[in-house]
């Protein structure tokens, strides 16, 4: 793979985003390739100081911010200042994507709405994740990942099972929204290697949210406005990790292949002709006994024993893992996700690329960037000479 760089190598993204939902979104495009120029306003972005401790010689580098921020470039921006909104413009200028999670207000109050940025570089792909879709009575609000996660159900998907509303331990809803970011605009450059053209993206939070668990609890009530909502297999408190004698295990036997391999390992072959157990349907309407059953079973003996037993009968079945064990995972380390780094004296945990592209390759995996650390190079490619850059950089409207 030398010399290849990605499937989005040669396209630069300009991101003006900050905290989680757009970095994931800006991190899964630089991870394919594209050069990411990471905008921060003079303070920095939030998650620097937000996402744990840093170590004493690496101010500013938190835990969370480290693994979200890979693979990109850092310049900072007075965007309040004409010399720092005259460098975004410029920047805009040579980009092939803007993407923020500013609200449009304060992204217009810049200069840097979709009509601003498309008159001076009609290619562009603009891309603004909002909290809610324009039109809409919520449209403008604030939002965050809990507060998206209780409105769009989320949290009682969890009290359905917990018998309390809670929120789900990681910012799930910041996740999908930038997973969906990301796809958005690589079909926005599709449609523009046709076209020519730029196009703005609204991507908002609340509606994806809503929709990804509608899609998985709307139930009965597709059909019937009396039907019944969610998932019984996703919904019954025995939708989890099994306990064995020593410890949990996943387990999975939906088909009913699985199903009769499960009985089997079990030492219940018969119970495949049970008319409870006998097809998919017959296992959804009788989820409770199913899943009663494969818990009951699953305490009598140990994690490896059943792991051995489930897998002579091709069941799909996986050991559990805490936060701690799961850095012992030998598929995690095997595959190169996770590695120890250096970053100057210390050594540390990195994350790598998952995915994999057999005619592109992949970028160098880099760490992420100090505040600021690449403002000369930056300004550089977009024509600041070295006295602008020193102008800039003095007047403070660019920091490094």
């Amino acid at each position: 793979m030398t010399g290849k760089r990605g499937p989005l190598a040669g396209i630069r993204v300009l991101d003006a985003t900050g905290v989680i939902v757009g970095p994931t979104a800006t991190l899964i495009l630089a991870e394919q390739g594209a050069d990411v120029i990471k905008v921060e306003p003079p303070e920095g972005d939030l998650m620097r100081r937000l996402g744990g401790t840093a170590p004493a010689g690496m101010p500013g580098m938190s835990p969370k911010f480290m693994h979200f921020n890979r693979n990109k470039r850092s310049i900072t921006l007075d965007l309040k200042s004409p010399e720092g909104r005259q460098a975004m413009l410029r920047l805009a200028e040579t980009s092939d994507v803007f993407i923020s999670n500013m609200r449009p207000r304060a992204l217009a109050s810049l200069g840097l709405a979709w009509a601003d940025l498309s008159a001076i570089n009609a290619r562009l792909v603009y891309c603004t994740i909002s909290g809610f879709g324009s039109g809409g009575p919520y449209d403008g609000a604030p939002a965050y990942d809990t507060i998206i996660q209780g409105l769009s159900g989320v949290a009682a998907c969890l009290a359905a099972v917990s018998g309390e509303p809670r929120f789900a331990p990681f910012v799930l809803t910041d996740h999908i929204v930038g997973i969906l970011a990301a796809q958005s605009i690589c079909a926005a450059l599709v449609a523009r290697a046709s076209s020519g053209q730029g196009q703005a993206i609204e991507v908002p939070m609340f509606e994806n949210a809503a929709a990804f668990v509608l899609s998985e609890h709307l139930g009965q009530r597709t059909f019937d406005p009396d039907g019944t909502m969610g998932d019984p297999r996703i919904m019954t408190p025995d939708a989890r990790p099994l306990k064995t004698l020593d410890g949990y295990i996943c387990v999975s036997a939906n088909t009913d292949g699985q199903a009769r391999g499960f009985f089997a390992a079990i030492g219940r072959p018969e119970l495949a002709e049970d008319p409870r157990f006998r097809t998919v349907s017959a296992r959804l309407r009788n989820v409770a006994a199913y899943f009663g059953l494969r818990a009951e079973v699953m305490a009598t003996r140990t994690t490896a024993e059943w792991l051995e037993a489930l897998r002579c009968h091709d069941v799909p079945a996986m050991p559990y893992h805490t936060l701690e064990t799961l850095l012992d995972d030998p598929q995690l380390r095997g595959s190169g996700v996770l590695t120890e780094e250096k970053e100057q004296e210390d050594i540390m945990l990195g994350l790598r690329h998952a995915n994999r592209y057999s005619g592109s390759g992949l970028p160098p995996s880099r760490l992420a960037p100090r505040l600021g650390e690449h403002a000369a190079e930056i300004l550089s490619e977009i024509g600041y000479d070295e006295a602008a850059q020193a102008r800039l950089l003095g007047n403070k409207a660019i920091a490094s």
